[in-house]
């Protein structure tokens, strides 16, 4: 099935090691290519990206299923999501001016074709991804420069009419919607390559460019299979750049380290019986395959359930508490496979594992990343989502699960917990048969309560955004708070930008 440019699609995309082609821009909900088609399958996007002879360079690269909606399908969806201002009735707007007939006109010889006023396609903008918060912003600005954007500012901070910056509005925590009637100001267009240095390792690119998103994330956090075909990729970005076929900008600029990537890949597939297991696999993974570890993810029986139930995905271990995903990556073949075969007999004979699988190709390497990348996906299946990014001391890591399975019990659908154990990094997600105070009131502030008790954090990778601003002093010292707000102050002194995020009152 093809995907043109301009078909609106609502994507179930994993944060954690989602892809985002480096020519491929996505704006909203929406995704178009600029050099490219795009093909839909099951499981996979293939990206057939022409190459300065005019040849078809074929890269596959895996990623989350879509459901492709036209624009009324697209509108009736955001449209059923409460306005955040309802949701939150003591949440009172802001000193700043109201829209007029002068800004429009301003803004649309500031920007030709680029100012939507439409409410329907505006709804898409005003919602977040998880369909949790929506705004009521009457216009969306789409500049091609940092000079557009320093104008449009100049002038909302003149006028005082506040502003919401939004790039792909994939966040969890409501940052990139409007609460009220914020002006949504998208950098969709500012998606320039201007210049690769495959030697230096550098991307010079447009400020807040989609294909700075995309090379960041490919670069850094990319499943092992898709990073050789992103090194053939950027040389093949290089010539089309060196032939001028992707515009050359004069904008603000942007550097990025990308790698390149020569290493061995491994990934193994773990079940144990319980999480004291996990926490040993992990010292004895970081003892006997030192360097060459380079990921170490859990999840829980709840979020296998969800992922082979909703998406149809195979378990390859079996059924046990706990699973495990151990990536490591190396440069020398018999090296690495001496030290994961050594850590693969000691976690074995001991009893620290209960079973376990090692991806032999490329395709069951994928299939072993799907069972935990997709599960943010499958959780959309379950129900409305509650969504909870935290850090803790591995000692108690799991135990917030535990607690919070028991709190919610008869409430919930399910509690899930999932993460970078190697981090403290914990993702706990609630589902629900819908959306309520009452639930949120047994989550919050309880769950916050507990993370400060065990001195964690009540953010680990998600931000702050509008949902978890007023809890940041669960985490912060309320002088360090008091900074952050004579910083905005300092560089925002009328408060346009973003208001009613991060910064509690």
């Amino acid at each position: 099935m093809m995907c043109t440019k301009g078909n609106p699609l609502v994507n179930y995309i994993c944060k954690c090691r989602c892809l985002y082609p480096a020519v491929v821009v996505k704006q909203g909900r929406q995704l178009a290519t600029q050099t490219s088609r795009i093909y839909k399958s099951e499981s996979e996007f293939a990206y057939l990206i022409r190459s300065s002879h005019g040849k078809r360079t074929k890269f596959n690269f895996k990623f989350l299923r879509s459901l492709s909606l036209s624009s009324s399908s697209l509108s009736t969806v955001s449209s059923k999501v409460q306005l955040t201002k309802k949701m939150y009735p003591g949440l009172k707007r802001g000193p700043f001016a109201v829209l007029s007939q002068a800004d429009l006109k301003y803004f649309e010889e500031l920007l030709p074709g680029r100012v939507v006023t439409n409410s329907t396609d505006l709804m898409a903008y005003n919602t977040d991804w998880l369909n949790i918060c929506r705004g009521s912003g009457q216009m969306l600005l789409k500049p091609t420069t940092t000079e557009e954007v320093s104008k449009i500012l100049a002038y909302c901070n003149e006028r005082k009419l506040a502003v919401v910056p939004q790039g792909g509005n994939t966040g969890l925590v409501g940052g990139s919607v409007p609460v009220f009637d914020e002006i949504i100001l998208s950098t969709a267009l500012m998606n320039n390559i201007i210049s690769l240095d495959q030697s230096a390792g550098l991307c010079l690119t447009d400020d807040q460019s989609y294909t700075v998103e995309g090379l960041k994330i490919c670069c850094l956090l990319l499943p092992p299979p898709n990073r050789k075909k992103l090194y053939l990729l950027l040389k093949l970005m290089t010539k089309m750049v060196n032939n001028k076929e992707l515009n050359l900008s004069q904008h603000m600029k942007m550097i990025i380290f990308y790698k390149h990537y020569y290493y061995l890949y491994d990934l193994l597939s773990l079940g144990c019986s319980s999480f004291d297991q996990v926490l040993k696999t992990l010292q004895k993974s970081k003892n006997l395959l030192g360097e060459i570890l380079s990921a170490y993810e859990f999840m829980d029986y709840e979020c296998m359930a969800i992922v082979t139930k909703y998406l149809g995905l195979s378990n390859p271990v079996g059924n046990y508490p706990f699973y495990v995903l151990i990536e490591t990556s190396g440069s020398n073949e018999s090296h690495d496979q001496e030290k994961l075969n050594h850590l693969l007999e000691v976690i074995m004979s001991d009893g620290t594992v209960e079973n376990g699988t090692l991806a032999m190709d490329v395709t069951q390497i994928q299939s072993l990343w799907a069972l935990r990348e997709r599960i943010s996906e499958a959780l959309m299946h379950d129900g409305a989502v509650y969504k909870y990014d935290i850090s803790l001391p591995l000692d108690v890591f799991y135990n917030v699960v535990q607690d919070m399975r028991e709190r919610m019990k008869g409430v919930s659908k399910r509690v899930v917990g999932y993460g970078h154990v190697g981090d403290g990094n914990l993702h706990l997600n609630v589902t629900a048969p819908e959306l309520s105070m009452k639930i949120l009131d047994l989550i919050e502030p309880y769950l916050y309560e507990v993370i400060e008790k065990n001195r964690g954090s009540v953010s680990a990778e998600h931000g702050l955004g509008f949902k978890k601003k007023n809890f940041i002093g669960y985490s912060k010292k309320t002088e360090v708070v008091s900074m952050m707000k004579d910083l905005k102050k300092l560089f925002d002194p009328n408060g346009i930008l973003n208001p009613y995020k991060t910064i509690p009152k």
